[in-house]
């Protein structure tokens, strides 16, 4: 054992990534539907810590994995959270997180006496919010690494307990859940025998169709023909619809004519379909609706697969590298199309360093500034400023020609290779003080955690589901979001299968990092002031 301890502490680096390796294999270990999943990183890293102490690496590896990790999370999700900040139902569902955040982080300063000293206390209640970033304000304001041992302690609660609380509530409450289905866009043939569309334009029609149906292709005298606007539908002619949603067709299909099959699809002489990789620089963060026509050749967007959704296009929908373009267009027209999008497979994995590069420099820069707070004094909101950089930056997407937006794949990537560094990093930091500290308190610091858990769920639950009459399914993203932890909203997804659950976790999660981070500067700069 002294001979693996010396191997260790001579070789930090190699001691950090060992540290991932097992962490990640604990991670998977799967007990009746509950793993720590990249959780686990963080207690191996406390028991590699204890064993090894010198083996710890320079503090600088875990601020540069949290920061990476932040930046991409609010690339990712900062269209949702600005989207849901303008809307009624978004500003309510963050309402009621900031009720739980705020309850929970009140409750966790209320046992700061005796054996809890602040810093328990902050990490305590960042652990029951599984909130890295929270931790890693915590111990920069302080100085110490008391609130990762709270953190520690407090982190399994943070996983299990609102899984608990979510399975036991759908148990009760047996919601009516409407399923979103993952199996790609519906198509279907439509012969015109209506008179109230025949002799009107595909733009007139198109306006009291549902709003998830798009027209794609019309079929006159025996020819198929990319859907334009000014196209005049005839009696005996026929439409491809394609939506998500087959009783949206269905709803299309009563207001157009009867339902037809393989007249359209039958015949490929004038269009056929061609699905594209998008990985040309010039088209990622430009809407479908701007792109030119390359040559004029005449073409039909139908959908783009983003990840493992299928999403329709959109005239305002926004390409981002690796996005998997399907349209419609004359065969001929295959080798020209490919050539304006890329049609790399590379594309799923590229991203501008460029922007990566300035996005990250200016959120540490707006991390760095110094702000008044009256009755606290000076605040900087530190690598907070990383995340608000990338939302900002998510948001906009593309600024005169310098495209902001990462790649699903690559940004999944990022995030959890800069969360798992970052955890690696502070649990071996941190496990010396952890072993002593769980030795003297024994259960006292796991009750406070559940008990900050209890603080932060039971007001989402009770105010969205009895009070706002919120659909569970909302409620779930609500709560994966003020916890934070991608286990949690994993869950909530088996539970209610439906994308409400995903929009109300994008538009809640970045937003509560940012609250708890600040409750933490605030607390702290009180206690000394």
């Amino acid at each position: 054992m002294e001979i693996l301890r010396t191997l260790l502490e001579e070789q930090p680096m190699a001691a950090l990534f060992v540290t991932i390796a097992i962490g990640y294999l604990v991670g998977e270990i799967n007990v009746k539907g509950f793993s720590l999943g990249v959780g686990a990183v963080l207690f191996v890293a406390l028991v590699i810590g204890w064993f090894a102490p010198k083996s710890v690496p320079a503090p600088m590896v875990g601020t540069l994995g949290l920061a990476i990790f932040l930046y991409a999370v609010g690339i990712q999700y900062g269209k949702d959270f600005f989207r849901g900040l303008a809307s009624a139902e978004g500003r309510k569902s963050n309402l009621l997180a900031l009720v739980g955040v705020l309850l929970a982080g009140a409750v966790s300063l209320a046992f700061v006496r005796g054996d809890v000293t602040m810093g328990y206390a902050v990490g305590l209640f960042a652990g029951a919010g599984t909130s890295t970033p929270t931790l890693q304000a915590a111990i920069e304001a302080i100085g110490n690494d008391d609130p990762a041992v709270g953190y520690s302690v407090a982190y399994p609660f943070g996983v299990a307990g609102p899984i608990l609380f979510l399975y036991i509530v759908f148990l009760m409450v047996k919601p009516k859940i409407e399923t979103t289905s993952s199996a790609g866009q519906e198509l279907l043939e439509i012969s015109i025998n209506n008179p109230a569309v025949i002799g009107k334009s595909l733009a007139e029609v198109m306006k009291f169709l549902p709003a998830g149906v798009q027209i794609v292709a019309v079929r006159e005298a025996h020819r198929n023909m990319p859907a334009r606007p000014e196209l005049v539908l005839a009696n005996g002619s026929a439409v491809l619809a394609v939506s998500s949603n087959k009783e949206l067709l269905e709803q299309a299909r009563q207001q157009l004519g009867d339902a037809t099959s393989g007249v359209i699809a039958g015949d490929r002489r004038d269009i056929d379909y061609l699905r594209v990789f998008v990985s040309r620089s010039a088209l990622v963060g430009r809407a479908l609706g701007d792109l030119a026509h390359p040559d004029s050749i005449p073409y039909l967007i139908i959908h783009v697969r983003r990840g493992d959704a299928d999403l329709l296009g959109n005239p305002d929908m926004v390409l981002e590298f690796g996005d998997r373009v399907g349209l419609l267009t004359h065969r001929a027209n295959f080798p020209a199309m490919r050539k304006f999008f890329g049609d790399s497979i590379k594309g799923t994995a590229e991203f501008s360093y460029i922007s990566i590069g300035i996005g990250m420099a200016l959120g540490f820069l707006v991390g760095a500034i110094h702000v008044p707070v009256p009755g606290v004094g000076k605040l900087a909101i530190g690598l907070a400023g990383v995340l608000s950089m990338g939302l900002i930056l998510g948001n906009l997407r593309r600024t005169r020609g310098l495209n902001w937006t990462i790649p699903m794949s690559a940004n999944l990537v990022l995030r959890n290779l800069g969360l798992t560094l970052f955890l690696a990093q502070v649990g071996m930091a941190s496990g010396p003080k952890f072993a002593a500290t769980v030795a003297e308190t024994g259960f006292q610091f796991l009750a406070l955690g559940a008990v900050i858990l209890i603080a932060l769920i039971l007001p989402i639950l009770v105010l969205g589901l009895y009070v706002f009459r919120m659909p569970f399914e909302q409620v779930a993203g609500i709560i994966a979001g003020a916890c934070g932890n991608p286990a949690v909203l994993a869950f909530a997804n088996r539970l209610a299968p439906n994308d409400r659950t995903d929009i109300s976790y994008a538009m809640i999660f970045p937003g509560m990092t940012i609250v708890k981070i600040l409750f933490v500067d605030i607390a702290l700069a009180l206690s000394s002031g």
